[in-house]
């Protein structure tokens, strides 16, 4: 199964995950999971090798993010290490976030694209409940 362009975790780490976020994404809920952030987590003798993108080479919290991954991959069971780095030959692209992100953020068309604004809005607001 594949997760908003992400390639498998495993389940552990997925769950060990589910909780950190990306400070610009914390209050709508956004984890790194479904962001995409996260490309690969590989464990060989205990060490697990995490490596993530960033959504852009300019954040600045990127060293937070880091510290807070491998505090939570060191937290698993039958893991003795954590090598947490950024990979720079993939740049991320919004079709890496998970169909919960991309309803979360509702990324909108450029206007050029949208024949009627106010229709589109229409077609698209949340249901009311």
């Amino acid at each position: 199964m594949t997760m908003g362009g992400m390639s498998e975790l495993p389940t552990w780490a997925r769950d060990a995950l589910a909780g950190v976020y990306d400070p610009c994404c914390r209050e709508k809920g956004i984890s790194v999971l479904d962001m995409g952030l996260v490309r690969s987590v590989q464990v060989e003798e205990g060490v697990a090798k995490v490596e993530l993108l960033l959504t852009s080479g300019w954040c600045p919290f990127a060293a937070s993010v880091l510290t807070e991954v491998k505090e939570q991959i060191l937290g698993q069971p039958g893991i003795s290490d954590a090598d947490v780095s950024i990979v720079w030959d993939e740049a991320w692209t919004t079709d890496r976030l998970s169909p919960r992100a991309q309803d979360i953020l509702r990324f909108l068309p450029p206007p050029s694209a949208v024949a009627d604004r106010d229709e589109y809005i229409r077609a698209h607001l949340p249901a009311k409940e």
